[in-house]
């Protein structure tokens, strides 16, 4: 298992707890935060389980969706739903972020 699984599950309570406060204002927006937090938590899960080409892919689906997760939360903030948010869940999602392009984009050996 990944080290950043669970970094990606500790990053699913930060979100979980952001679309709560999102919902009070634009219910579609915070829908859409919990279904892109939701698809990089199973991507990766997928991912290390397959092999080769496969694994990749779901990295790379892993990787966009917590590119979204990331921009929900800022346009949230823009539309003034949400105030500022910890700076350890947005490290954390920086931080998932990272790892899961170098899972993506890190050559083939």
């Amino acid at each position: 298992m990944l080290r950043i699984y669970e970094v990606v599950l500790t990053m699913a309570g930060d979100a979980a707890g952001i679309a709560e406060q999102i919902e009070r204002r634009d219910s579609d927006l915070a829908r859409q935060l919990r279904r892109a937090m939701h698809s990089v938590a199973l991507n990766l899960a997928e991912g290390m389980g397959n092999h080769a080409g496969h694994k990749r892919q779901r990295y790379a689906s892993a990787l966009g969706s917590a590119r979204e997760v990331l921009a929900c939360v800022h346009v949230a903030q823009a539309m003034r739903y949400i105030g500022t948010v910890d700076a350890r869940a947005l490290d954390r999602m920086d931080h998932v972020i990272a790892t899961l392009g170098r899972l993506v984009y890190r050559r083939a050996s």
